[in-house]
């Protein structure tokens, strides 16, 4: 066996060869240690190339997505100046800030935000005087997307709603909200919004008593009221259980019957749309005067924006008579819209919003009819001179793209839907009231921020 020096001066013998009778040094032959370095150098090298040339495919993207934003932002304001002389007027408001003298609040004009940390604002599961009607959590709604969306206003944010600051406000005083079934959706918000603030249960309590339902906060001496009084005045329409929709009468000169119940209220919220509006083009209505006993009864049909106006006369003549407006604060909800027509925004019309998981993204959208608000708004400025001001709660626009918020058939029916039903939306889906969490929190949220900063 060679020496390891042996070995070594034998390999270096091998590669000194003569040439030309020089002596030239050949290099070493390439090894595996070799070639694991240039491999490694080349892909640190290929990888540096592809990073950089990602980095920039990103770089491109942000900016691309940088300039979407921008172009949105500016779609959004240029719609907001040109809607601002087509809808419904906004609605001023101050927050917290605005005290210390910065600019009113628009809170009516905004935009829908995800936001799955502060809302919702309680639970559909948990609150226990939630209504049948609007408990889709309760009647298997799966997606809670819906549950999720906060209203930003452009430029300003909303007063953050304080349940016991409510209460606190609401100490020894009445608030009742009369109208329909929709107003009853704002209210059982309202009492949601409020009674998780009160844990023991032997402090808060419901009590149905026809007409009217009633929420107390003991502790507080706080009530919270739904009156049902869909057409304001007296009508055929005045039993919240049995009536026809499609068939309506009202009394032009009876209101008393109902005022009654509010009269001694310190804060009445008013909600009459909904059945004003014609459920087609032919739908008209009944108006009777005078009484059957007194033998002066005279029945008169008319379009149900004219008999909405007779509604309007009686109200106000009651308000302007009676009102301590000292006292009392009057607000009159905008008009809650409806999600039928899905091609509207376009769905299938057999679907109504049935599936409807977002809400609507397109600018500007709106496909309510504000000509019975604007009615209301000019019957209740007859009272200013009096001293006494009705505040519009403009819910509309924001609630607009919201065909997404709806029961469909997730809710209390009369009776249990089978599949077949189930599938067809079109007769057996609710597009018009809201699942609670959901839409009416924001209204009370507005109505909120007004009872506390105005």
């Amino acid at each position: 066996m060679h020496k390891r020096g042996e070995l070594s001066t034998m390999v270096s013998e091998e590669r000194m060869k003569t040439v030309s009778g020089k002596m030239t040094v050949l290099p070493s032959p390439v090894g595996v240690r070799s070639i694991m370095i240039y491999l490694v150098a080349f892909f640190i090298l290929a990888s540096s190339i592809v990073f950089l040339l990602d980095k920039a495919g990103q770089e491109e993207q942000v900016q691309m997505a940088v300039v979407k934003h921008e172009r949105q932002q500016v779609q959004v304001q240029v719609q907001v100046q040109v809607e601002a002389g087509l809808q419904e007027p906004a609605m001023g408001g101050t927050t917290e800030a605005e005290e210390t003298g910065e600019e009113e609040c628009n809170w009516s004009r905004g935009r829908w935000v995800y936001d799955n940390v502060s809302r919702p604002l309680y639970s559909g599961l948990k609150c226990a005087f939630i209504l049948g009607e609007v408990a889709c959590d309760k009647y298997d709604r799966k997606d809670i997307l819906y549950q999720h969306w906060r209203w930003q206003p452009h430029g300003c944010d909303l007063p953050r709603f304080d349940a016991i600051q409510l209460l606190e406000k609401l100490r020894n005083k009445r608030l009742v909200f009369v109208g329909d079934s929709v107003n009853r959706n704002q209210w059982a918000s309202l009492v949601c919004m409020v009674e998780a603030s009160i844990p023991d249960d032997r402090l808060k309590m419901r009590i149905f008593n026809g007409s009217l339902i009633s929420f107390k906060a003991l502790e507080y001496n706080a009530t919270i009221d739904f009156y049902w009084s869909p057409l304001l005045v007296e009508s055929n329409g005045d039993n919240p259980i049995i009536h026809r929709v499609e068939y309506r009468i009202i009394r032009a000169d009876r209101i008393e019957k109902h005022a009654s119940v509010w009269r001694d209220a310190d804060i009445i919220v008013f909600n009459s749309y909904l059945w004003w509006r014609k459920q087609n083009d032919d739908m008209k209505m009944k108006v009777m005067y005078g009484s059957f006993e007194d033998g002066d009864a005279r029945i008169d049909e008319m379009e149900m924006i004219d008999g909405f106006e007779i509604a309007l006369k009686k109200l106000t003549e009651w308000l302007g008579e009676n009102i301590d407006k000292n006292k009392t604060r009057i607000f009159f909800a905008g008009s809650s819209p409806t999600h039928i027509r899905a091609s509207k925004w376009g769905g299938e019309d057999s679907n109504k919003c049935f599936g409807e998981t977002e809400p609507i993204y397109k600018v500007g959208y709106a496909a309510t009819d504000y000509s019975l608000m604007a009615k209301a708004k000019s019957y209740f400025q007859t009272l200013e001179p009096k001293g006494i001001h009705v505040q519009i709660l403009n819910i509309t626009e924001l609630s607009d793209s919201r065909k997404d918020g709806h029961p469909t058939v997730f809710r209390k029916q009369f009776i249990t839907l089978r599949k077949e039903q189930i599938a067809n939306p079109a007769s057996y889906a609710d597009c018009t009231h809201w699942c609670l969490p959901g839409v009416p929190d924001v209204w009370n949220e507005f109505l909120y921020g007004y009872l506390m900063y105005r």
